[in-house]
């Protein structure tokens, strides 16, 4: 989306992308039997929809309101400490009351536009309105399921990786989508508040600030670890996730930070970081030997010697299982439901088609967390393929 925005985004994309560094796979578990998806409602001709998931369970969706009272947030210091939005996304044996949840409230929705520049081209009770496949009150499949966070990038909110929330979620996967306080366009809060970017401007001013934004969604990251795998968990089906299988990834900064939460918490076993520059070195002992991958677009930006330096500095660093992909045609918000918002809304596209977008994002990091969090090999990562000739390998 932001190539489709108007100048003011170039910021944002600055944050992403340009700014240098400041300063073993488990046995395959036994899975429970399978859920047919439930047969799609009718949808009127001008709903926009999410693509359908491609796993055989249905997907359900329950959303949770934190605060770490612990921390004092570093962009609003007078906040009842840090507050968190988590969606979570699971594997669910039945339909639940059948209705399935918004995209986003409209205010979220108005907030994004505006923000991106495109406010009078995407009207946000439309996108608000969007077809998810998340049924609210669903009951989970049965089981211990893998779990895997997804972080955003700067200024976008966790919605904006829900497709591929939904397709992990049908693939067996406990997906919890994190807001991190006052770090995008804007988060509706339970009791009608909304948070907006008291980041922006820090960040605007003093771009070095990234890596307070890494560093503090990694501890957001280990917080919501001990609420959901913790002693009280927070969520009454937490007993379906299994705390001793934990992925993460991310889009942009939300992907820097999946480096970064590895780093200080060693119950994240695997991490992606999907087109975003890294902010913060690894310690001397690296990952300790936890698989990375890193799935960026095939440009100048991101290919070996691009100008994301991050990329090349970061690789020798990583010590254990790893891969370093990028996507021809690809832009940086190909990585999220970016594609899909702009196909809907009939905004200008990159090369790369949404479907193919949708498609690749979802299946080479479906297939890295299936081969380490599940201990399945994955042929789709060993080289390129015939089926996904966008994909190419890079091995500096």
């Amino acid at each position: 989306m932001a190539e489709l925005a108007r100048a003011a985004t170039a910021a944002a994309l600055s944050l992403a992308l340009a700014l240098p560094l400041a300063g073993t796979a488990v046995a395959a578990p036994e899975r429970p039997a399978a859920t047919v998806q439930p047969a799609a409602a009718a949808v009127p001709a001008d709903t926009l929809q999410l693509p359908r998931p491609t796993g055989p369970y249905a997907v359900g969706r329950s959303t949770k309101h934190l605060v770490d009272r612990s921390r004092t947030d570093p962009w609003t210091p007078t906040a009842d400490g840090r507050e968190l939005m988590v969606t979570l996304h699971y594997p669910a044996a039945r339909a639940g009351d059948g209705r399935t949840a918004r995209y986003s409230t409209v205010e979220e929705a108005a907030l994004l536009a505006k923000g991106q520049g495109i406010e009078a081209l995407v009207p946000a009770e439309k996108l608000s309105a969007t077809r998810t496949h998340g049924l609210v009150g669903a009951r989970p499949a049965k089981g211990k399921h893998p779990l895997v966070i997804l972080s955003p990038g700067f200024t976008v909110s966790r919605y904006t990786q829900t497709n591929l929330a939904e397709d992990l979620a049908s693939r067996g996967y406990v997906v919890a989508s994190l807001d991190h306080a006052y770090e995008s366009y804007g988060i509706s809060l339970p009791g009608g508040r909304t948070l907006t970017c008291a980041a922006c401007p820090v960040l605007e001013s003093d771009w070095t600030k990234g890596s307070v934004v890494t560093a503090t969604r990694a501890a957001d990251v280990s917080y919501v670890l001990d609420r959901l795998t913790g002693k009280n968990p927070v969520w009454r089906h937490a007993g379906v996730i299994d705390g001793k299988r934990v992925g993460m990834a991310g889009h942009s900064i939300g992907g820097a930070s999946a480096a970064t939460a590895m780093a200080r918490d060693r119950r994240v076993d695997a991490g992606v970081n999907m087109d975003g520059s890294f902010w913060e070195e690894l310690p001397a002992e690296g990952l300790r030997g936890r698989p990375f991958m890193m799935l960026g677009t095939d440009d100048d930006i991101h290919r070996p010697g691009g100008k994301d330096t991050t990329w090349d500095r970061m690789w020798p660093t990583l010590d254990g299982w790893k891969r370093w992909l990028t996507v021809a045609g690809s832009d940086h918000f190909t990585f999220s439901d970016g594609p899909l918002i702009s196909h809907q809304f009939g905004l200008p596209e990159p090369p790369l088609p949404a479907t193919r977008a949708v498609a690749v994002t979802r299946d080479y990091v479906a297939a890295f967390f299936d081969q380490h969090l599940r201990g399945e090999p994955q042929p789709l990562l060993s080289g390129p393929t015939a089926a996904n000739p966008e994909v190419k390998f890079h091995n500096p």
